[in-house]
C-alpha cells in the first residue's frame, strides 16, 4: 500500500492528503477540493502551481505547459506531480468559491439513447443516466468517457444543464482515424452501456457576476457555451450574452433553431456565425460574417475588458482567443476556458 502523505495549499490554507501513487490533482478531485486544471494531462498549464516545501516528482508534461527554466525554480503541474513527503503548495490560480463549492467527481454508468450526425462531422451523442440516477455538474463543465472494449478515455464537454440531471449530451467532433469517432460511425448504437467520469473544468459561471457574457466557440466547443446558453434561458439569469460562433461554411452551422429560441428567453442575447472560408448559402434571420471568430470579435466587441469572456474550441482558436483577451488587457478573472485535447484530436 501507498505511502500517505499531507499538502497544504497556500494562500487559501486548505489541507489534505495524497498518496504515492496518486497526483496532487487527482487526489484533491477524491477529497472534493476544486483545483483550476484544464487538460489534465500536462499540456496547457492550467493547474501551474509553486512548491514552497516538500519532495515532489513530475511525470511526462510539455514544455509548453511547465518549461525546463521554470520547473528548476520550483514551479509544477499539479496533474502530472507525485508527491513523496508532506508539501506546501503555493496556487497561482484559484476561485475561493469554486475550491471547495465544485460538484464531486462521480463514475456514472450511462446507456446511449441516441446518435444523431448534426454536420458532416459534429455529432450529438446523448445518453440516459443509469447509476446512480443523477449526475450533479455545472453548465460548461465536461467528462471522461470511457471508451468501450479498451482502457482509453475520451475528454467531451457536456451540452446539457442540471434540468435534465438523469440525461446528457455530448456534441462531438469526428477526426479521421479518431478511436472514439470509429465508434460513432460503427460499433456503438442505442442501448450500449458507457462509463462517465466527471465532472471537471472551470468555464463555468459564476454566481453574483453582472458582467456581459461574450462566448467564443468553434467546432464542438459549441457544447459547454450552449450548456451555458440553456442555463442562463432556464434560469432566467438577467446579463447580456453576445455569442461567437466560427466555422468554416454555412454547412458547418447546426443547433441554430434552438440558438435562436434560447435567444428569446433571455433579454440581451446576440448570435454571430463567424465564416472563415465562404459566407454563401448562409442561412436567413442568422447574423453572418465572414472571417475568422476571434477577428471578428476583435472588430465587434471594443470593451472587451469589461465584459466576462467563455470561450472553447480547437487548440488554435483557444489561443486566438487568449491573445485576444491579453490584447484588451483583461482580468485573469473575467476569462473562462477549458482547453483539452485528446489522444488523435478525438
Amino acid at each position: 500500500m501507498a505511502d500517505t502523505h499531507r499538502i497544504n495549499f497556500e494562500p487559501v490554507d486548505i489541507e489534505m492528503e495524497v498518496s504515492e501513487d496518486e497526483t496532487i490533482l487527482d487526489a484533491a478531485f477524491r477529497q472534493g477540493i476544486h483545483l483550476m486544471h484544464g487538460c489534465r494531462e500536462g499540456r496547457c498549464s492550467a493547474c501551474k502551481s509553486y512548491m514552497l516545501d516538500g519532495d515532489v516528482q513530475m511525470d511526462d508534461y510539455s514544455t509548453f505547459a511547465c518549461n525546463e527554466a521554470e520547473e528548476a525554480e520550483g514551479y509544477v503541474l499539479l496533474c502530472r506531480t507525485y508527491a513523496y513527503s508532506d508539501c506546501e503548495i503555493e496556487l497561482l490560480n484559484f476561485d475561493e468559491d469554486e475550491l471547495l463549492g465544485g460538484a464531486p467527481i462521480q463514475d456514472i454508468r450511462t446507456r446511449i439513447a441516441a446518435i444523431e450526425p448534426l454536420t458532416r462531422d459534429i455529432v450529438s451523442l446523448r445518453l440516459d443516466v443509469i447509476e446512480p440516477e443523477t449526475f450533479e455538474f455545472k453548465p460548461g463543465q465536461y467528462a471522461d468517457l470511457l471508451i468501450p472494449g479498451t482502457d482509453q478515455k475520451r475528454s467531451f464537454s457536456i451540452a446539457t444543464t442540471q434540468s435534465t440531471p438523469d440525461r446528457l449530451e455530448f456534441l462531438i467532433k469526428k477526426y479521421p482515424g479518431g478511436l472514439f469517432a470509429g465508434l460513432l460511425d460503427d460499433g456503438l448504437s442505442p442501448g450500449d452501456e458507457i462509463m462517465v467520469n466527471g465532472p471537471y473544468g472551470s468555464c463555468t459561471l459564476r454566481n453574483g457576476h453582472v458582467l456581459p457574457i461574450v462566448a467564443i466557440g468553434g467546432g464542438a466547443g459549441m457544447a459547454p457555451l450552449l450548456s451555458l446558453i440553456r442555463h442562463i434561458a432556464e434560469d432566467e439569469i438577467n446579463r447580456p450574452v453576445r455569442f461567437y460562433y466560427g466555422a468554416r461554411t454555412a454547412a458547418d452551422l447546426f443547433c441554430l433553431d434552438e440558438i435562436a429560441s434560447l435567444g428569446e428567453k433571455i433579454k440581451d442575447f446576440t448570435f454571430t456565425a463567424c465564416l472563415s472560408e465562404s459566407t454563401a448559402d448562409a442561412p436567413e434571420g442568422v447574423r453572418v460574417l465572414g472571417g475568422n471568430v476571434t477577428d471578428i470579435v476583435n472588430d465587434n466587441e471594443t470593451d472587451l475588458a469589461r465584459t466576462e469572456v467563455y470561450f472553447c474550441g480547437p487548440p488554435p482558436m483557444v489561443d486566438a482567443a487568449l491573445a485576444l483577451a491579453e490584447q484588451h488587457e483583461m482580468p485573469r478573472d473575467q476569462i473562462f476556458f477549458d482547453k483539452f485535447t485528446s489522444p488523435a484530436f478525438d
